[in-house]
């Protein structure tokens, strides 16, 4: 008997270490506490000896965004097929990189809200709303996207819109807590995917335009204490300084550029190095754009357009680079931050790898800042060149436009933008989603400071009167996907695309996989790029995929959708099917979702009378409240989720006084302008909007008019 009981106690003492008797139901919420609570500090850093699980914005510490799971190759991939979709009911599309933990997917979506699915049958589990205010979208200056969440010890963070960053139980979806990390009275937002370093949990904001200044902070992930906070640009020198860091910066500054807020958010990119202890982060543009009006007397600005190396324990500067001093463009250094150790010239480096907005891709020694290489990576003409020996642009003597309009490349789109980039250790190859732009900058005639916290603040415009300094090499209005080589920089192959605003990228061994504007989700060949494989998704794309395996077989999972102004280009896709997660496996062949077609865009057509002078007022009014949201002016013609009003319903533009001016569709997220505009100028509005339908319904009719030896 005795021996036995001896048998009977260790074979359950067996089953219970080896979790056979106990493993449970994956998807329960057993599974998902179990496998959430083990994502520690050790996890995190040990990212890429658990390819099978996506645990962090860039996948690792790292953020280089490759896989190396392997089972989809060059010989399989024409059997990759769709494995599951689900729409997530939102009516703008997503932004997001998904993390996902033994199955588990959490994504993030517009107005902060987050989904938590099922990756092995693409079933909800929760969905967390913050209950973003939809007033304060109006405080969004490229709309109310969220880029992502992070995951630790059973808990999902996420940065809402509106300024909060909130702890949420992973298995159940119910908030834990939420800190406050900005003031609320002023332009901020937070569109950017949180980072947890050491039981840290690492956030920035953005809202530059609208008079902000920029910060990033550090909160405890358990209890959401405030542990340290770095300010990028100094504030008003009479209030002191929070440290040596800003104190130094303040000699790079003139005039009083702390009453226009200054500018530096810090709204996307960081990396982390453990073994420097150096948390990496990209600091945005001044407030406003123009150096001229923030600092008068000229000077770098910093932080301004920088990468700066933090210590990740308190938040104290140990270095910084400067891509871009005395930034007047809107070139953030807040793009996607890569870190590799490269062979350069005979010897190991640890280097930190970026292409910003103004157009060079940047190779820095990661352990002190120290310049390496640079070289263009688009069409460049605001700098001929970066010195090899200060690592500062040589910049072209129009590029300022101190008494004239220049056309300057790249825009303020930048030659690459926030969609993340990947880099293949297997090729050596970086895979930007780049784009071939341009725009004029001016100097103001008339400018002044909006403090509501609403109102864009960027001192640059385009004066009619002045004359025209313009580079007649400059190419704008396509995207490219770039394959680039960070050691000999330049680049390897490029793949043209048919809009500016293409997606964010993943890299496995042998493939780049990448959404493009008119809907597709494409595999390209890392080392040719060549096109080795498609699917239509029938809607615009512009996330970043992700890679992961789920009991041995690898899945690729990609979001679609746009939103925003830049949905604009959705007029390539044919059908509405924004916040859809898409799902692929080799051997799979799911039915694609049925989707309703996107109806016939009608130019509205409606009496009106209006002098001249009330068509150009509206005009000016429609460029500074519409624009940004529903395109004409400069911008594409319309289709996305947020139209072009010239396209509008009659029924609806007759209501655009109670719209515009009376809110009734501020649940929807559109603004209440009651404040700023009277009845006339909405009247303006209204007019101008008729206006220009008519005036494309001209151009449209002469088109099809003219003969056909004319379109030779």
């Amino acid at each position: 008997m005795k021996n036995l009981f001896r048998f009977l106690f260790g074979l359950v003492l067996i089953l219970s270490l080896t979790g056979c008797a106990t493993d449970p139901e994956p998807g329960s919420k057993e599974h998902i506490t179990a496998v959430t609570n083990q994502i520690d500090e050790n996890r995190l850093l040990t990212a890429d000896e658990s390819p099978g699980d996506w645990l962090s914005y860039g996948k690792n510490y790292k953020e280089d965004r490759f896989s190396s799971l392997g089972q989809i190759t060059k010989f399989n991939i024409d059997s990759l097929g769709l494995a599951w979709s689900i729409n997530l009911g939102t009516k703008r599309g997503i932004e997001a990189t998904p993390i996902v933990v033994d199955g588990i997917m959490y994504v993030s979506g517009p107005w902060s809200v987050v989904y938590a699915i099922d990756a092995r049958k693409g079933e909800l589990i929760w969905t967390y709303d913050p209950k973003v205010p939809k007033g304060h979208g109006e405080k969004a200056c490229c709309d109310v996207v969220n880029r992502g969440v992070a995951i630790y010890k059973g808990m999902v963070y996420v940065a809402s819109l509106d300024g909060r960053l909130i702890a949420i139980n992973a298995t159940t979806g119910e908030q834990y807590w939420e800190v406050l990390t900005v003031d609320q009275s002023r332009g901020y937002t937070i569109t950017g995917a949180p980072r947890v370093i050491d039981g840290k949990v690492i956030i920035g904001n953005g809202g530059a335009e609208y008079g902000v200044r920029g910060y990033i902070s550090a909160y405890d992930a358990l209890s959401g204490e405030q542990l340290w906070r770095f300010y990028t640009v100094p504030g008003n020198p009479a209030d002191g300084f929070e440290s040596k860091a800003m104190e130094e910066a303040a000699k790079t500054w003139t005039g009083e550029w702390w009453k226009f807020g200054g500018g530096g958010t810090a709204w996307d990119a960081m990396a982390y190095d453990p073994d420097l202890n150096l948390l990496y982060i990209g600091v945005g543009n001044g407030s406003p754009w123009n150096r001229d009006i923030r600092s008068p007397g000229g000077g770098d600005n910093l932080y301004l357009s920088s990468i700066v190396a933090l210590d990740p324990d308190d938040g104290t500067y140990q270095w910084h680079y400067q891509t871009t001093p005395g930034d007047t463009w809107d070139y953030t250094a807040t793009q996607h931050i890569i870190l590799a150790d490269l062979e350069i010239k005979g010897t190991s480096r640890k280097v930190l790898m970026q292409a910003p907005k103004n157009g060079f891709f940047y190779v820095i020694d990661r352990t002190n800042g120290e310049f390496i290489s640079a070289e263009p990576y688009v069409y460049t003409n605001w700098a001929k060149d970066i010195d090899k020996e200060t690592g500062r642009p040589v910049e072209s003597s129009f590029s300022r436009y101190p008494n004239m309009n220049s056309e300057i490349s790249p825009s303020a789109l930048g030659g690459h933008n926030w969609q993340p980039m990947a880099f293949n250790p297997v090729t050596g190859l970086v895979y930007i989603p780049a784009r071939e732009n341009g725009m004029f900058y001016g100097q103001p005639a008339n400018w002044k400071h909006e403090e509501d916290g609403r109102s864009w603040n960027t001192g640059s415009d385009f004066d009619p009167e002045k004359k025209v300094h313009e580079d007649l090499m400059a190419r704008r209005g396509f995207g490219k996907l770039i394959a680039w080589d960070p050691i000999k920089q330049k680049e390897v192959w490029n793949v043209k695309q048919l809009t500016p605003w293409n997606a964010g990228v993943l890299s496995t061994r042998d493939f780049v996989f990448q959404g493009t504007s008119e809907g597709d989700f494409v595999a390209y060949d890392a080392v040719t790029g060549e096109k080795v494989w498609s699917y239509p998704l029938a809607t615009g794309i512009i996330a970043p995929p992700i890679t992961y395996e789920i009991d041995n077989v690898q899945y690729i999972t990609i979001p679609v959708g746009w939103g925003g102004v830049m949905g604009l280009w959705t007029k390539f896709t044919e059908q509405i099917n924004p916040g859809t997660i898409y799902t692929f496996a080799l051997g799979r062949n799911e039915p694609m979702p049925f989707f309703e077609k996107k109806p016939a865009q009608q130019l509205v057509d409606l009496d009106f009378e209006a002098t001249t002078a009330q068509i150009d007022h509206g005009q000016k009014l429609y460029l500074k409240y519409c624009t940004r949201c529903h395109g004409g002016g400069n911008l594409p013609t319309g289709g996305g989720s947020i139209p072009n009003l010239a396209y509008s319903q009659p029924e609806t533009l007759n209501m655009i006084t109670q719209i515009a001016g009376e809110g009734v569709f501020l649940e929807k997220g559109m603004p209440n302008f009651g404040d700023r505009l009277s009845k006339e100028d909405i009247g303006d509005i209204k007019n101008y909007i008729l206006n220009d339908a008519k005036e494309r319904r001209e151009a449209q009719t002469n088109s099809n008019n003219e003969p056909a030896s004319s379109l030779h």
